[in-house]
């Protein structure tokens, strides 16, 4: 149960069942304000760009903390990720993936898009850090065992600053979205 570390968590995970929920601010079961056409767009089938250990090259995160196992689909604009939901993954609680791993699923979806982008243009992937979270909300927790397909679609870029729209669906329904600020590291 909650508040008890588990041994069969990786070596260093048992501090990420202990974060303080309560300073996250998401209201759940609330209709996402954003782009209704986007909303729209049936999940991209077909060939998968990176998954497994070439998704590794696209994020700076190192396991535990892979929350994004296959990118299915990048353009110039927007990519789609996916996340099979595990027991083992740092973020599951009572056999759900929690809030704060649905924004993390979310940010690093984000951030393997802009890492596929550097990588189509020859360079290497620079960090993002989380600048904001805006109109996030969470209709429902996946269970383990179900696979998440994310969205991301960049909205603007400007002087080092990313703004993307994410959603996240099980099964086609939406049950999570919204907006993420990621400001880029210079190095």
């Amino acid at each position: 149960g909650f508040g008890k570390a588990s041994d069969t968590w990786p070596a260093g995970a048992q501090a990420f069942r202990y974060i303080p929920f309560q300073f996250i601010r998401i209201r759940r079961n609330e209709f996402f304000s954003g782009n209704q056409e986007f909303a729209a767009i049936r999940p991209m089938d077909g060939n998968i760009l990176a998954s497994g250990e070439s998704i590794l090259r696209l994020l700076p995160q190192r396991p535990p903390m892979i929350m994004v196992d296959t990118l299915f689909s990048a353009g110039s604009d927007s990519a789609e990720t996916g996340l099979a939901v595990s027991e083992d993954n740092v973020f599951c609680l009572d056999g759900c993936l929690i809030e704060p791993g649905i924004i993390e699923h979310s940010a690093q979806s984000a951030a393997a898009f802009s890492g596929y982008r550097y990588f189509e243009a020859g360079e290497e992937p620079r960090i993002g850090l989380i600048g904001e979270i805006r109109n996030f909300r969470i209709e429902r927790l996946p269970r383990t065992g179900e696979c998440i397909r994310t969205r991301v679609r960049l909205l603007g870029e400007a002087f080092g600053m990313s703004l993307v729209e994410t959603e996240s669906f099980i099964d086609g329904v939406r049950i999570a979205g919204g907006q993420i600020k990621i400001f880029i590291k210079e190095d």
